[in-house]
């Protein structure tokens, strides 16, 4: 095959990258902590606003596994956990010895349903047990129905861990995604809209909780002059390097946003000539990131094209495009966990694809793309 690949979401570095590892080469703070780690942090409470705290750390995984352990998730417990999701938003649940309970999406932002989450939580409570969270994810960066989740959350009173790795930079009616919960999380992974390689972070509102988080993820040492643990801790915080990698990924964050929004308008242009396919929206009150662009196929409109047809059509021509989250309920190892609501996530997954959305594609990726899809559709 001689053309170049076109990823789904690859790294895009901003150039300044280099300067701030390069410091931190320089001054041999190579450990996990240093100025870049604070810079980082700063940084991005900057740029979520609403006076939070950040902790930085190894990954999203990570930060979604001490937000469950700082609200004192056991052995036991019940999460609630949105189904259409990557798995990291519901393995957390699983260390900690506690039992996920998934929840179906609805169709408007393919997130996690109010009504279906409601019945849960009332069912579960009448079962004897009352979820001690509830995880909603901002999926591909369209922000989840905020207002109705919360209002739930509040009537029962139980906290929401918030999953924006996939949404940093997107916002629901002006506060940014990450802030809306008790907890947020963030990920730097290396295909997300900013990249430290691999990392994360914890978004919280009380400064006493990303000490204790900070604490945590530090191996839990206590005040002494030797190596005293009271509690177990995790090796879980990031390095200064990544963190300066992180550093240079804010100052082009603004334009990454941009570049995927331009790519989602490419494909609502494409699209509006196709019958049958349905191209990802955000709500009116809220902005989308849009981490990954993606449609939904209706077969009986496109006489019988399915998502796998272009998916296969895209891999032929080596473009990267991948089906949708797998939900969680449907996954082997999570077989035997309840499970409440419609097939609105099964339905998501079985007709509809991500599309290439990096913030790097040029003009000659796009019309690679979009000769694909005219091929394939014939239009």
């Amino acid at each position: 095959m001689n053309t170049t690949k076109i990823w789904l979401s690859s790294p895009h570095m901003g150039g300044r990258e280099q300067e701030y590892i390069k410091e931190a080469f320089e001054t041999n703070w190579i450990a996990p902590l240093g100025p870049h780690v604070t810079g980082f942090e700063q940084d991005l409470a900057h740029y979520l606003g609403q006076d939070c705290q950040v902790a930085a750390l190894s990954s999203g995984t990570a930060a979604l596994h001490l937000a469950l352990i700082v609200l004192g998730v056991q052995a036991g417990d019940e999460v609630i956990c949105q189904s259409m999701t990557f798995a990291a938003s519901a393995n957390p649940i699983v260390y900690l010895g506690a039992t996920p309970i998934f929840v179906d999406s609805e169709a408007q932002t393919w997130n996690i349903c109010p009504v279906a989450l409601e019945q849960a939580i009332v069912d579960r409570i009448q079962k004897g047990k009352k979820p001690k969270a509830i995880i909603a994810v901002h999926l591909y960066g369209v922000p989840f129905k905020a207002k109705e989740i919360k209002a739930i959350a509040e009537k029962y009173e139980i906290p929401i861990i918030e999953d924006s790795a996939e949404a940093l930079g997107s916002t629901y009616e002006g506060q940014a995604c990450g802030t809306l919960g008790d907890i947020g999380i963030l990920s730097f992974n290396g295909n997300k809209i900013i990249t430290t390689s691999g990392g994360g972070a914890l978004v919280t509102h009380n400064a006493k909780t990303k000490e204790k988080v900070v604490f945590l993820a530090t191996q839990a040492r206590d005040q002494a002059p030797h190596y005293q643990h009271s509690e177990i801790g995790y090796n879980y915080r990031m390095s200064n390097v990544c963190a300066g990698i992180g550093r240079g990924q804010m100052e082009v964050l603004d334009k990454h946003v941009k570049a995927r929004q331009s790519m989602q308008a490419f494909y609502k242009e494409v699209f509006q000539e196709v019958p049958g396919v349905t191209v990802m929206q955000a709500q009116e009150n809220t902005v989308a990131n849009y981490w990954l662009s993606a449609i939904l196929i209706d077969e009986k409109q496109t006489k019988g094209i399915t998502r796998e047809t272009l998916r296969l059509a895209f891999e032929k021509e080596n473009i990267e495009s991948r089906p949708l989250w797998k939900p969680m309920h449907k996954q082997p190892v999570f077989a035997a966990c309840p499970y409440y609501g419609g097939t609105v996530a099964e339905e998501l997954f079985d007709n509809g694809l991500c599309l290439p959305s990096g913030s790097n594609l040029t003009d000659e990726d796009r019309q690679r793309i979009k000769k694909v899809i005219k091929q394939v559709f014939a239009v």
